[in-house]
């Protein structure tokens, strides 16, 4: 009996929770993570959003010149898979200080551009080196909250830092060129730099457990695996400007990128722990996550491919376009906070939908545009899908880390492959597709306005003749002012192309929105809706005849 009453063994006691920071140690970290995502989108964007202001400095052309950005993305795309395990196995701080002493230093190589050759060697390597940035804006976002706000208000916020890095490099750039042209670009790069450089030593992450993870196959298949995507980014990159058809060279790089990541994913696929886990990128639910991040990041290439674009062809640059890109900010960064507010499990397709509508429908409403727009007509319009792609990434990516980490800590290599390969792949990929789009409906526009075009119309030749007088007074021959006025017609037919072009891109992305949301309303209300019908009716039927039979 005595034996009998002793009490059971207690279950060991819970680790206790980390103590709360303190709130100026907090904003620090937040304002430390601000930082590394400012710094890794500005070296991310600097070249893409000057492209015509380098290629004078470099004396190349538009096509040369873009090859930097592909430069760039080739290893930043897949180094961070990589570097994951590196910092698993060796260490937080290691990983951060080695990460940003090599960033500050191939930064520094910057002063020795001057051709276009060297500057392809350091985009390359600073594209490499910028890799650590975005796993440090990650992590220094969420040390600055308790465990009970990491997935709410530490990822919406870090999230919508990555979303700033494009419109602000717009914001700055002018005021850069206008003090000493291109090399002041990469003065501020190179600045930049050495302040994450003193923030990471000043400021110290929380430091993790160490745990072997890297195995001699990792070093085999991760080369495939960045040779296929780095293959993939640079052909998306440059190939609508040699046009896919036209250049052999471009079927070869896709030939050896799939057969690459091919290769990578025979290997992967028996091993015990491997860098890819093959069968769980292949599941279902794993696919319907990885296609909902596609098509976000699908929809939001509108704002660069499509409203940027535009407003590039009508001669409005960076500069005429800074009170835009401000909206967008404020518009992400209130995106990012309502998000922070409302977000909870359960909630994601609530959150979707509203985003769905707000994206779709400032889409629609650029999808009315003429070559009269200017950037200020577009406010609304654009703060909407900024404030619609704020409210989209947080609760998918939170979705799709909670299930990975269900399976275990080995899965988020794969879950970070998945982001990688939506978020920096696919938006190449939204650039690629919609400025091919561009294209496409740019020639069959001004087929159809050139048809129309008959200078035995009184109308028509009013108008030339209108054009023609703009000229007279510095060309006296009356020839060459006809032919001159001629000239002004058609690159008006060219500007009234390019703006229908670009209105058939901001209708298809808003079709794009609508028939994803239309899937969403499908999958989460009428499935369920008519799964609950088959049920009842197939519980009662067999009642039914049973009484028929009595």
């Amino acid at each position: 009996m005595e034996a009998s009453e002793e009490p059971a063994p207690q279950a060991p006691a819970a680790p206790p929770l980390p103590p709360t920071k303190p709130f100026l140690l907090s904003a620090a970290f937040v304002c430390a993570s601000l930082l590394m995502w400012i710094t890794q989108g500005i070296g991310l964007n600097m070249v893409a959003v000057n492209i015509p202001q380098l290629q004078g400095g470099l004396g190349a052309t538009t096509a040369e010149t873009t090859w930097l950005l592909a430069a760039y993305m080739a290893p930043n795309v897949s180094l961070t898979l990589f570097l994951m395990k590196i910092r698993t196995q060796y260490g937080l701080r290691l990983f951060t200080e080695l990460g940003l002493l090599a960033f500050v230093l191939v930064t520094s190589l910057h002063w020795f551009i001057h051709d276009l050759n060297s500057a392809l060697i350091v985009r390359f390597f600073s594209g490499a080196a910028a890799s650590p940035m975005s796993t440090l804006g990650f992590f220094y976002m969420l040390e600055a909250f308790p465990p009970s706000k990491k997935m709410s208000w530490g990822l919406c916020l870090a999230l919508t830092c990555t979303t700033i890095g494009a419109p602000l490099a717009r914001i700055i750039s002018p005021s850069l060129l206008g003090i000493g042209l291109w090399p002041q670009l990469y003065m501020l790069e190179i600045g930049l730099a050495m302040m994450c450089f003193a923030t990471v030593y000043t400021l110290k992450l929380t430091p993790i457990p160490h745990q072997k993870v890297l195995e001699k196959l990792d070093f085999i298949s991760y080369p495939l695996i960045a040779l296929g995507f780095g293959l993939l980014a640079m052909m998306l990159v440059v190939g609508r400007l040699y046009w896919w058809l036209e250049a052999p060279w471009i079927g070869i790089c896709l030939a050896v990128a799939f057969a690459a990541l091919a290769l990578a994913a025979a290997i992967e696929f028996n091993r015990e722990n491997p860098l890819l886990n093959i069968r769980w990128l292949t599941s279902r639910q794993t696919l319907t996550f990885a296609g909902m991040l596609l098509v976000f990041r699908l929809v939001l290439s509108e704002q660069t491919a499509g409203a940027t674009g535009m407003f590039q062809a009508l001669g409005i640059y960076n500069e005429q376009s800074t009170g835009l890109y401000w909206v967008l900010i404020v518009s992400s960064v209130l995106g990012g906070i309502v998000c922070a507010m409302v977000i909870r499990p359960g909630r994601e397709a609530y959150i979707y939908t509203i985003a769905l509508l707000l994206i779709m429908t400032g889409a629609f409403m650029d999808g009315h545009a003429n070559n009269l727009i200017r950037p200020e007509m577009m406010y609304l319009s654009q703060a909407m899908i900024s404030f619609g792609g704020a409210l989209f990434l947080p609760p998918a990516m939170a979705a799709g880390l909670v299930s990975a980490l269900k399976n275990g800590p080995t899965y988020i290599t794969s879950f970070i492959v998945i982001f990688i390969f939506t978020q920096s792949v696919g938006g190449l990929f939204g650039s690629a597709v919609f400025g091919s789009f561009v294209t496409w409906r740019q020639q069959h526009h001004m087929r159809a306005l050139y048809d129309q075009i008959v200078l035995t119309d009184p109308l028509v030749a009013q108008r030339v003749a209108q054009l023609s007088a703009s000229v007279s007074k510095v060309v006296t021959d009356p020839v060459y002012v006809k032919a001159e006025g001629a000239v002004l017609l058609g690159q008006q037919i060219v500007k009234e192309a390019t703006v229908l072009s670009y209105n058939d891109l901001f209708l298809l992305v808003s079709a794009i929105a609508a028939m994803t949301l239309a899937i969403l309303i499908i999958r989460r209300v009428v499935v369920p809706v008519l799964m609950r019908i088959w049920h009842f009716l197939s519980g009662h039927t067999p009642a039914s005849e049973q009484l028929a039979v009595n």
